[in-house]
């Protein structure tokens, strides 16, 4: 994208956390154009809404708005993931929504609490704790989904129908949790539905619009392998 580069330019000179002065024709020695080229490109950054600018006596005074630093929170994060090694943890951020209020009568099913403690090694809190992922971390959820995920089976309680599921382990704030994703519902790309053995929310002192950190543990090739495994033989 066009911005990327500018952007940070700008972000090495203090425009992440500061205004700072700077003439077009000084900004073009950092972008490798000309001044009047420069100019134009300032004028698109602020058309589109990813700098504040304000002209000033021999230049402008620029800062880094919210959509700008997202932006190349984002580029850090892919950059992140190109680079670190397979079995590194993925860190996604969001922040608590409030949920449909479904969640405690699926979790607390039967069929489905007895395959989360064999499956997960913790009896989950009948409810869900509801997270809306920042732009950077949507650009991350699609790796984790590609780590080995924890199956859910559908099952049938003589009336009606439960759908399978798939989990991911995680951490927050070091308390084992899992995502959850069932099988036949299509979750918007920044949603996650967490559970754990206790309720997050109280835990945590969590309210909706508070941020949060889960820590997706992903698991090298020989552990892959060996939980395969031990399914098999039993």
């Amino acid at each position: 994208m066009y911005a990327v580069e500018p952007l940070k330019r700008l972000a090495l000179l203090g425009a992440i956390k500061k205004h700072i002065k700077i003439s077009s024709a000084e900004f073009a020695q950092y972008t490798a154009t000309s001044s009047k080229t420069t100019a134009r490109l300032l004028k698109q950054l602020e058309d589109d809404k990813f700098i504040e600018r304000q002209l000033v006596p021999g230049g402008q005074m620029i800062t880094l708005t919210c959509s700008g630093i997202e932006l190349l929170r984002k580029e850090y994060t892919e950059y992140q993931h190109i680079f670190s090694p397979d079995n590194a943890n993925i860190e996604l951020q969001g922040k608590v929504i409030a949920g449909l209020g479904e969640g405690q009568y699926y979790i607390s099913q039967h069929g489905y609490m007895s395959q989360f403690s064999e499956k997960l090694g913790f009896q989950p809190f009948p409810g869900t704790l509801n997270i809306t992922l920042d732009e950077a971390s949507i650009a991350m959820r699609q790796p984790m989904e590609f780590t080995e995920p924890i199956i859910i089976e559908g099952f049938n309680d003589g009336e009606r129908t439960f759908g399978a599921g798939k989990c991911y382990p995680i951490r927050i704030n070091g308390i084992k949790s899992a995502v959850i994703i069932p099988e036949r519902t299509h979750y918007p790309a920044n949603l996650l539905e967490i559970i754990a053995p206790v309720n997050l929310r109280e835990k945590l002192h969590l309210e909706d619009g508070d941020e949060v950190k889960v820590v997706v543990e992903k698991k090298d090739k020989c552990e892959v392998q060996n939980d395969r495994h031990a399914r098999i033989q039993q």
